[in-house]
């Protein structure tokens, strides 16, 4: 069983959400998603700029086992990208809530969030999938 940060919310794709206080969100992907890819060897991040969905497919995660599609919890504007990751994509497994995050998003509306799950509610997701 994994152990989800309380401070952050999650998709039931697997993406997690985290307010920033000056009201950009920054995404990554979750713990338990990271274990399930296995050993993350590319990433292809969303271009600066991009107006993304919430929902909406905005970047891919290739491990030795498969490619994944990974989608923006929050609707917005992509204003930063984690380009660590482009030659170590392997932070992601390392650290997941910290170092691995994807990218932020200057959000368009508040509401997004608000249908994102809490850490409680996203560990019961998972344990009943």
């Amino acid at each position: 069983m994994s152990d989800f940060p309380t401070e952050l919310k999650y998709a039931n794709s697997h993406e997690w959400a985290r307010l920033e206080s000056d009201g950009s969100v920054v995404v990554g992907i979750t713990d338990h998603a990271q274990e399930a890819l296995g050993d993350i060897v590319y990433i292809e991040l969303p271009e600066l700029g991009a107006e993304v969905d919430a929902g909406g497919e905005v970047a891919v995660v290739e491990s030795v086992k498969a490619a994944s599609d990974i989608y923006s919890p929050v609707g917005g504007e992509v204003v930063e990208i984690n380009s660590v990751l482009e030659d170590e994509p392997e932070t992601v497994n390392n650290s997941p809530y910290a170092d691995g995050w994807l990218f932020r998003v200057k959000v368009d509306g508040s509401g997004d969030l608000d249908e994102l799950m809490d850490a409680e509610n996203y560990q019961i997701a998972i344990d009943e999938a």
